[in-house]
């Protein structure tokens, strides 16, 4: 069992950047594929970007791509992704997730296993 805590969270203008954090603890994360969520009030959950154990393959969705970086380090057990030119259309709660299956980043929600409480970005314009 694996349980995930997201912070990092917080408001920022346009144009600017935010980090948001998930760490990791229960489990052997370092085996685990991690992915990053977002849903936004009255839409449903989107994909954001994912990456496989070893930090070796990263997916993103199109919205975010050339703005958005996922990183991790197994060895603080944590997922980043590092948000830059953020838009106020960025504003959503952001959720980490794992993967038992951690070879291949995946976008499909319902591949995680486990998921954390989410952390709140609200980008203003």
């Amino acid at each position: 069992q694996v349980q995930l805590a997201e912070s990092g969270g917080g408001l920022v203008q346009a144009g600017g950047s935010l980090r948001v954090s998930c760490a990791a603890s229960g489990g052997t994360f370092r085996w685990h594929g991690m992915g990053w969520f977002r849903q936004a009030p009255g839409k449903a959950r989107e994909f954001v970007a994912a990456i496989n154990w070893s930090g070796g393959s990263t997916l993103y969705a199109d919205s975010v791509k050339g703005r958005f970086t996922i990183s991790r380090d197994n060895a603080k057990n944590t997922v980043y992704l590092q948000m830059n030119s953020l838009k106020p259309e960025d504003t959503a709660v952001y959720y980490c997730a794992a993967d038992r299956q951690g070879s291949v980043p995946r976008s499909a929600a319902e591949g995680y296993d486990y998921w954390g409480q989410g952390t709140q970005v609200t980008v203003s314009s």
